[in-house]
């Protein structure tokens, strides 16, 4: 049977289980070629912030799916920097010696603090992983209604998310089949095509 819950701050200990599950998911993705010790501070940042956290659904008891998300996304990143820079230096330090490349997109994420601020408020679904060998059984949509149940759409305009548009229509499929509209298409300063998909109440 699956649960959906939101994480407590006391549950900090299991983070590694959640960077695990997102290295299976996502072996080939930048965030993962970064290593698990990065993934472990960025999920912390999520699960500490007090205008952000993790929901997470469970299988008999065993982690299936999560999702990370931020009621502040612009100050959640200038709060990262803030409080764990040297940590994601050192981190990621073995990543930017075998991949140079890496050193520039690091950087870009970071600046999102700036590329994220919009006019209304709004929360973001920053990540969303479900375990590979689960198949279809609709954790990831699960996780996405609970998101949406949470959010008072009387003080927040829409939930936002971006992906990528180029060889990722599973994804992009997956997005709209849950109710959200494509907002806009722009490209990365890396020149990745991306999409920002939005949902409103």
């Amino acid at each position: 049977m699956v649960t959906i819950r939101k994480m407590s701050a006391s549950e900090e200990k299991n983070i590694r289980k959640l960077s695990r599950l997102h290295t299976r998911a996502f072996p080939d993705f930048f965030l993962t070629q970064l290593g698990v010790g990065f993934l472990d501070a960025l999920y912390k940042g999520y699960l500490n912030d007090e205008r952000s956290g993790i929901i997470v659904a469970e299988d008999n008891g065993r982690l299936a799916g999560f999702i990370a998300y931020s009621y502040d996304y612009p100050n959640f990143y200038k709060g990262l920097i803030k409080h764990h820079l040297l940590r994601f230096a050192f981190c990621s330090l073995g990543a930017a010696v075998r991949h140079p490349s890496f050193i520039k997109r690091l950087l870009g994420a970071f600046k999102k603090s700036d590329s994220v601020v919009k006019k209304e408020k709004y929360v973001e679904l920053a990540s969303i992983c479900v375990e590979p060998k689960i198949g279809k059984q609709g954790i990831g949509s699960k996780l996405i209604d609970h998101l949406k149940g949470m959010v008072d759409f009387n003080n927040y305009a829409y939930i936002n998310l971006e992906t990528d548009a180029e060889n990722n229509d599973a994804v992009n499929r997956f997005y709209v089949k849950n109710g959200f509209e494509l907002a806009r298409s722009y490209f990365s300063p890396e020149g990745r095509e991306m999409n920002e998909y939005r949902f409103g109440g």
